[in-house]
């Protein structure tokens, strides 16, 4: 089988919508292997914050993306041998990693390496550009929304549950920046396919979404 005829599923979606977790979910169901393509950005933003590197410096930001040794396994993350899962899921990482993925050569350091990714038996790969950008040949693109509110509520309750000290007016404002700032940069914006499938997962149990998108795989399956 070609690398381009293995199948692929691309969720997409705005932080906090859920796409995560839907992604992981989904995988898992259909023996796939899973990309979280915002790690390789938290994890880049991770360590350029760590060696005092300027975010906004295109160059050696991108230097550092291209030297680095990812492995996944399951939920853990490693880099450098180093396991780092709970230090990329914080803010800190997630507002650094928002920003590195504005940055061009960043970009196109990494692009290869979530290409990398479309092994045997098939891919689920979540991200705000899979499949704009990194596979636009996916056989099933999901865009999942929901309000800024609803994304601001998750991701307080995630850190609460964690015993983090968070605002509510705080996240939701990060939120919004963040939307702003995916959606308007000049390196693959955050936008939804024309191609793509949109859920407003607002108030939806995980289990529904998830159901769905297995649902739309197999009808997919069924007209080839």
């Amino acid at each position: 089988m070609s690398v381009s005829a293995i199948p692929v599923i691309a969720i997409d979606g705005p932080s906090a919508s859920g796409k995560g977790t839907i992604a992981a979910a989904v995988a898992q169901r259909l023996g796939f292997h899973y990309l979280d393509s915002g790690a390789l950005y938290r994890i880049v933003g991770l360590v350029a914050g760590e060696r005092r590197i300027n975010l906004d410096n295109d160059l050696e930001v991108s230097r550092i993306a291209l030297n680095l040794n990812i492995k996944f396994n399951g939920e853990d993350v490693w880099v450098d041998g180093r396991e780092v899962s709970g230090l990329i899921r914080g803010e800190v990482a997630g507002a650094a990693a928002s920003r590195v993925a504005a940055l061009p050569g960043v970009r196109a350091a990494l692009m290869t390496l979530q290409r990398n990714f479309r092994q045997q038996p098939g891919l689920v790969a979540d991200g705000r550009d899979m499949g704009s950008v990194v596979f636009p040949d996916a056989g099933l693109k999901i865009y999942l929304t929901a309000t800024p509110e609803e994304r601001a509520q998750r991701r307080y309750k995630q850190l609460i549950s964690k015993g983090v000290d968070a605002s509510m007016a705080a996240l939701l404002q990060d939120i919004c920046d963040r939307d702003h700032r995916d959606s308007n940069r000049a390196a693959a914006p955050l936008l939804k396919c024309s191609d793509a499938i949109e859920f407003d997962t607002t108030g939806i149990p995980v289990q529904s979404v998830v159901a769905k998108v297995l649902q739309l795989y197999q009808d997919r399956q069924k007209e080839q």
